[in-house]
């Protein structure tokens, strides 16, 4: 086995390679600042003000990645996520902005009411025999809405994030019927009730004031469970389908692969910040284990991978050639 592994040979048989268009940047839009305000649980990320977001894409673009999904942070909340879906909403302003500089940038906006609730959670609360919890149906009306105003202001991809049993159909019909049969839907389709989150809902001030969000996220035990509601959503309509986290559920992503869509991986928030927290430590090589997982989830079978590392990993490619 070692013939193959001479350092001459080792490029050409590389069985898996990370490249730059597999990567899809978060960007955390923020309404209520003039300019980049840093993340402290996420080292080298920022929020960027809705005047500057465009700026910052275009670095992105120059740097070669093709993709961003967006995230809002609005100047205000309510309980029924209003700003989410306002024509001047933060996103909406966001996504006009850079289709106008950037139309060849592709465009994914992350729909949820979490950033937009002062509850902090995914759509609307009411009562239930355990006490509130998220009302799915009449959450599902809010979640078209929204999708369908991003849609409107030239978002290329909806991803809806909820978790909503019936949110992917109720979105394609919403979509259909206003005659954007064009514009994707990436669902979170396999999403995890995960402890790595903790980092985004300080960067996207999405902290929920109570309960928790496991009666519609997935428990970490439940394989088989998250493989059927990926089954569930294709068979909706999705495009594109989903497993959050991704280090620690490369199984699950490894299954999704079987349904014949483009699937994409969500290296989140609290495996971006082990890595940057280790490097800073010294405790390992931060960009070394950065593309070593970036590889590992492609290997697992992600052909899109949304991981705040991309801006780094693209610089780190064009070294490495």
């Amino acid at each position: 086995m070692r013939r193959i592994r001479r350092r001459i040979l080792q490029p050409l048989l590389r069985e898996t390679e990370l490249h730059k268009t597999d990567l899809v940047m978060p960007v955390f839009v923020d309404e209520s600042i003039s300019r980049p305000l840093a993340i402290p649980s996420m080292p080298g990320q920022f929020r960027r003000p809705v005047e500057g977001v465009a700026d910052y894409c275009e670095h992105l673009r120059d740097a070669g990645i093709g993709a961003v999904i967006l995230f809002g942070i609005p100047a205000e909340k309510d309980s029924e996520a209003t700003g989410a879906y306002a024509p001047d909403g933060v996103i909406q302003q966001a996504v006009r902005s850079i289709k106008e500089r950037l139309p060849g940038m592709v465009v994914v906006t992350d729909v949820c009411a979490c950033e937009y609730t002062d509850h902090g959670h995914c759509g609307i609360i009411g009562e239930t025999a355990g006490g509130p919890d998220l009302e799915n149906d009449l959450s599902l009306a809010l979640m078209a809405r929204i999708a369908l105003s991003h849609a409107e202001s030239g978002a290329d991809i909806v991803a809806p994030s909820c978790m909503l049993d019936g949110m992917v159909q109720t979105i394609r019909e919403a979509l259909d019927a206003a005659g954007y049969q064009d514009v994707l839907i990436m669902s979170y389709s396999s999403k995890f009730a995960s402890a790595l989150y903790g980092p985004f809902r300080d960067a996207a001030d999405s902290g929920f004031s109570l309960g928790d969000r496991t009666t519609y996220q997935i428990s970490p035990g439940n394989a088989r469970e998250a493989i059927m509601e990926s089954e569930l959503d294709a068979a909706e309509g999705a495009d594109i389908l989903m497993v959050k986290p991704a280090g620690i559920y490369l199984d699950i992503l490894a299954s999704l692969t079987g349904f014949g869509l483009p699937v994409a991986a969500y290296q989140v928030s609290g495996e971006y910040a082990m890595i940057r927290a280790a490097g800073e430590r010294g405790w390992l090589d931060a960009r070394a284990v950065a593309l070593e997982s970036l590889t590992a989830i492609k290997r697992a079978g992600a052909d899109l991978i949304i991981t705040y590392f991309a801006e780094d990993a693209a610089r780190w490619l064009d070294e490495e050639q």
